[in-house]
């Protein structure tokens, strides 16, 4: 997986070294990474000009933002109002995607296993560590089980799959809130690390009898076996547009600060419980305004034009309503 992101990133950079084409450069969550990916190869097909986004985690995108050396950073763990204006930030929502839990079990296919919240965090506590341990029997009475130790797997950098992931289990679980909270990276009590959703996806495809988590695209594109979810209504649901949707109907962006707004375990009988947005972070005042312009142009175009690629990648485009409310916050807010 490594080597097919390589690859994709390399064309990223190679369109973006055009001889007029500006260079807008981007760094953070691989959460979005598969969708950026498709925008810029339309983008730059249409405008000649490319993108030039590193895939390094939501950690590092903030960090590189905070540090000037990108003209956007991006991330699916939100900052709160403060932490903006501390740093002199604009921060919105670009598109919403999920999270599912994959395993590599013989025999066991995409969707044929559910898992609640209190069961996920007890295999993540290490409190549970055979597949056949009586509290996953009990939610899948019909799934052949081995009994075989559970390898955990989960990410070694700072993620906002991770800060998701684990707010949802701080919400599904007090043992879980108590022991270990919710960040992009928490003291994991076991398991193995690994890099990026790309890094998590290698590790489950290689692994047998291996748990993690990844954002749903790169399930699919590597052909991982996804589990169910029990959402908060207490109904077992499957990864799906329409149980993403669901969740993401709940957001209230217009009255949130900052446009901070958490999907995780969402009300409603259809609701994907781990359901996120992944937001991009820019200077206020931004050093370059010229390349800070270019950047804008590029997400105009992607709301504009981007929807049916999202769809087509699983992801949700933002709603026209939302999408009017942050392009009058680029006018207020940022200097062009």
């Amino acid at each position: 997986m490594n080597f097919i992101k390589t690859i994709v990133a390399a064309g990223l950079v190679a369109a973006s070294t055009s001889a007029f084409a500006a260079d807008i450069t981007g760094a953070g969550a691989t959460f979005p990474f598969p969708i950026y990916s498709k925008w810029a190869d339309a983008y730059k097909k249409e405008t000649g000009n490319g993108l030039n986004y590193q895939s390094i985690g939501s950690g590092g995108g903030i960090k590189q933002i905070q540090a000037k050396t990108v003209t956007f950073g991006a991330s699916d763990a939100p900052l709160k109002a403060e932490q903006l204006e501390k740093d002199g930030l604009v921060q919105w929502p670009m598109v919403m995607g999920a999270i599912v839990p994959v395993v590599n079990i013989e025999g066991v296919k995409p969707g044929e296993m559910v898992f609640d919240g209190e069961t996920l965090a007890a295999v993540y506590l290490g409190k549970i560590t055979k597949w056949d341990d009586a509290a996953i029997k009990k939610l899948n009475p019909n799934v052949k089980l081995p009994s075989e130790a559970i390898t955990v797997v989960r990410r070694s950098d700072g993620s906002g799959t991770t800060f998701n992931f684990t707010n949802y289990l701080s919400k599904a679980s007090a043992d879980w809130k108590s022991k270990v909270g919710e960040g992009t990276a928490v003291e994991w009590p076991v398991g193995v690390g690994a890099k990026g959703n790309e890094g998590v996806s290698g590790n489950i495809g290689q692994t047998k009898n291996s748990i993690g988590y990844v954002e749903y695209a790169y399930a699919k594109q590597n052909k991982l076996t996804y589990t169910g979810l029990v959402n908060k209504a207490g109904k077992p649901v499957q990864p799906t547009v329409e149980a993403f949707q669901a969740a993401a109907s709940n957001a209230d962006w217009a009255k949130a600060p900052g446009y901070y707004v958490i999907l995780t375990d969402q009300p409603g009988d259809k609701s994907w419980p781990i359901t996120a947005a992944t937001f991009i972070l820019m200077h206020k005042d931004p050093a370059d305004k010229a390349a800070s312009k270019e950047a804008l142009k590029f997400f105009t175009w992607a709301f504009k034009n981007g929807a049916k690629a999202a769809e087509e990648l699983d992801y949700i485009p933002m709603p026209e309503s939302v999408v009017k409310l942050i392009e009058k916050t680029w006018s207020a807010d940022i200097k062009s």
